[in-house]
């Protein structure tokens, strides 16, 4: 089977970025682009996360989450370790295509690696001038140590 070419060969011009049906993604500098993954049924947003080439060829061909993780300058799939594995059901291009949403299907017991269903368990609230962070369906959901050994 051949590979899917998720590379931007050639430069088209802005409207056929916005307005054309070509896939050209925009990698930034460092050669990512960001991901947003939501639950496809819910539309809560689970993670934010990075993809290079291979992590979006990766997810385009195999219908699972592949990401590019910054800090350990690796390719990673969402589940590999946890088996809490996301199944693309939808993925969407920004209007640059610098950006990428996944509606998935979130299996297991949730997407953040501190054992909640989301990365995004705090509120960002304004206490007298002050940026303040509280809790938000901040339960676990599991236990991290018992998963990423």
């Amino acid at each position: 089977m051949k590979a899917i070419d998720v590379t931007a060969s050639s430069q088209p011009n802005s409207n056929d970025i916005e307005e054309g049906l070509t896939f050209r993604p925009k990698f930034d500098a460092s050669g990512l682009v960001t991901c947003v993954a939501t639950e496809a049924n819910s539309g809560d947003v689970l993670m934010v996360a990075h993809m290079n080439e291979e992590a979006l060829r990766k997810t385009i061909e195999s219908g699972e989450a592949w990401y590019y993780s910054r800090s350990r300058k690796s390719l990673w799939k969402k589940g590999e370790t946890s088996g809490h594995v996301q199944r693309v059901v939808e993925m969407r291009m920004d209007c640059d295509q610098d950006a990428v949403w996944i509606k998935v299907k979130q299996e297991g017991e949730g997407a953040c690696h501190t054992g909640r269903r989301s990365c995004f368990y705090r509120a960002v609230t304004n206490a007298d001038g002050s940026a303040k962070l509280s809790f938000v369906d901040a339960d676990k959901t599991f236990d991290p140590a018992q998963i990423y050994r």
